[in-house]
């Protein structure tokens, strides 16, 4: 089973605005209502692809039950723990630019993820994957990760996935988890580079977040693809397929989905490089995250 885990899931609002000005009354063009987190996004992309999976977390308030019921409607098994507070509310605002402007969320407290630590170690069995993704609400610290994995460490033989930024990322690595997805950004606010390197640096790069704990690396490079270092000392790049970008949110969740299933189908590297950037990609050019089959499509794009 997977199991993904979203510290801070969301309410995310889409408005499509023509022309927007800055210091005027904005009508919007288009608008809809989506769930959010980057864990939540990887189950839900996950189940487009035919893996089992759980989803699981915080939530709380009025915008927690919208998130809870659209995952039902949307038939994502999951099993969130209520708080204090209210779920945050992304707003995404899509104009001649994209501009996201995200809230802080709920009061997580440390009682909460104890709470969620017992739920987990009733369910995990050696074998599963853990995936946990995104940021923590303000009430925790870049700790949190690393506190969360150290209370779970007791359960042997579970695969864990990474996904996040800064410290947060960095302090997580000693739990030695079996992948991790920084971007090229993230990757180089880490080690302090002003200037994106070449695939050789960011190989560079990724090779030593290997030394600091990390068993597998991707570096998601936007329309450029991705690249990777692997545990069994392979490094190798994919180029992604071209197209018109039209949603940017979701697409690293993608990746890392696809990652997944291709290879807990396969066991290869390459190709479960090559599906994942298939994944980001197709999510990239659509609205909301790509199906099945759009996936399938920008992939035999890439062969």
């Amino acid at each position: 089973m997977i199991y993904s885990v979203t510290f801070n899931p969301s309410l995310d609002y889409y408005v499509q605005v023509n022309n927007i000005r800055s210091g005027m009354v904005n009508r919007t063009s288009s608008e809809r209502f989506a769930v959010g987190g980057k864990g939540i996004n990887v189950s839900l992309a996950l189940k487009e692809l035919g893996n089992p999976t759980v989803a699981l977390g915080f939530t709380a308030g009025f915008t927690g039950k919208f998130i809870k019921d659209e995952m039902s409607r949307l038939g994502l098994e999951h099993s969130f723990i209520e708080v204090e507070g209210q779920s945050r509310i992304n707003v995404k605002i899509k104009s001649n630019t994209e501009t996201d402007i995200n809230g802080t969320g709920a009061k997580v407290t440390a009682n909460d993820v104890n709470k969620l630590v017992r739920k987990l170690k009733t369910l995990l069995k050696e074998g599963d994957w853990l995936v946990v993704c995104g940021s923590v609400p303000s009430t925790l610290n870049h700790t949190a990760y690393a506190d969360f994995l150290k209370k779970l460490k007791s359960v042997k033989g579970v695969n864990i996935v990474v996904d996040a930024c800064g410290k947060l990322l960095t302090d997580a690595l000693k739990f030695n988890p079996f992948l991790i997805k920084p971007n090229v950004y993230e990757m180089c606010e880490i080690f302090g580079l002003t200037v994106v390197p070449d695939v050789e640096g960011i190989f560079a790069c990724a090779r030593k977040l290997q030394d600091m704990g990390a068993r597998n690396v991707i570096v998601s490079l936007g329309s450029a693809g991705a690249a990777m270092v692997t545990e069994t000392k392979k490094s190798m790049y994919v180029r992604a397929a071209r197209g018109q970008l039209v949603n940017s949110v979701g697409a690293g969740d993608s990746m890392v989905a696809g990652f997944l299933h291709e290879y807990l189908n396969s066991g290869n590297y390459f190709s479960s490089l090559n599906f994942a950037t298939a994944a980001g990609s197709a999510c990239a050019f659509t609205h909301g995250l790509a199906t099945r089959e759009q996936i399938e499509y920008i992939e035999s794009l890439m062969l």
